[in-house]
């Protein structure tokens, strides 16, 4: 599969952990390729949209673009009978906003590799794991940089899997011509401004850091068919699934008005567990929902 390559000066990617993970010269940054999918995912909108305040879309499509270029992911079909194997929630701003997300995250993947079982072996064969665990404080305290996050979560949990993170301060990505990043960048009209270029970069490292901890990808469960159609709920204003029956929990994925999810059956409070149709399991208020 073709190489995406690109000068970058503002940061050098985190130690890989997986062999497959780019082998980069000084200065250099590439799409991380991988000879087989590590999963199906679908792509969903986080907590921290600063794409918006830059003027922006979503960056589903960028995102979408990386799995499949790298063939490190497979995009979930909706129309598929089984749920994704893990749900990939992107998120974007100052590098303080998506510090403080991920910081969160980072301690979310920490209890899920405990709660699965996984953690000791995951962490006694991947030399430098618990580096990984602790590199996000690194991130933050450049309001001037754009910053891009992502977290892979466990439909069946809820929890993060794992967590990757991008800053960048000037993007050397060149988007001309016929660059391979320049078509990346156009399908949510990134390529037309300075913030947009940054934030394709910034995804790229954080693509990279996510894929560089197959070990732990590999070790995580995959969740089971979709709970059956009947006794679907529908969501009558925007909301989010939360990681725990509390509003204060981790927002899990955002819900749009219009949207149908199927009660579990558990319930704590206000608060119901749902399953959205990729498999996604969280929390949320009884009245937010039809």
């Amino acid at each position: 599969m073709k190489r995406l390559t690109a000068k970058l000066t503002s940061i050098a990617i985190i130690t890989a952990l997986a062999s497959h993970a780019p082998v980069q010269a000084k200065d250099d940054v590439e799409l991380v390729t991988c000879e087989e999918s590590l999963g199906t995912i679908a792509i969903v909108d986080g907590d921290t949209q600063g794409w918006a305040e830059f003027g922006l879309g979503s960056p589903r499509p960028i995102i979408n673009s990386l799995a499949v270029d790298s063939g490190c992911f497979t995009p979930h079909s909706p129309a598929s009978s089984e749920p994704a194997d893990f749900l990939m929630n992107v998120i974007a701003g100052s590098s303080e906003e998506v510090d403080q997300s991920i910081e969160i995250a980072k301690t979310a993947a920490v209890e899920g590799l405990v709660r699965s079982g996984a953690a000791t072996s995951v962490m006694s064969r991947v030399p430098g794991a618990g580096a990984v665990m602790g590199m996000f404080n690194m991130f933050g305290g450049k309001k001037k940089r754009v910053a891009a996050g992502i977290k892979l979560l466990s439909p069946s949990t809820g929890l993060a899997v794992v967590t990757g993170s991008g800053t960048v301060k000037k993007s050397t990505l060149s988007f001309r011509g016929a660059s391979p990043w320049g078509a990346i960048g156009n399908q949510a009209g990134y390529s037309d401004s300075r913030q947009g270029k940054q934030l394709v970069e910034a995804f790229v490292l954080a693509f990279n850091q996510v894929v560089a901890q197959e070990a732990a990808i590999r070790a995580t469960p995959r969740p089971s068919a979709s709970a059956p159609a009947s006794d679907v709920a529908t969501v009558n204003v925007a909301t989010s699934m939360l990681a725990m029956p509390m509003d204060s929990a981790e927002t899990v994925r955002g819900l749009e008005p219009g949207t149908t999810l199927n009660p579990t059956g558990k319930r704590e409070g206000l608060f119901v567990e749902v399953e959205d149709n990729f498999g996604t399991k969280g929390w949320v208020s009884v009245e937010a929902l039809n």
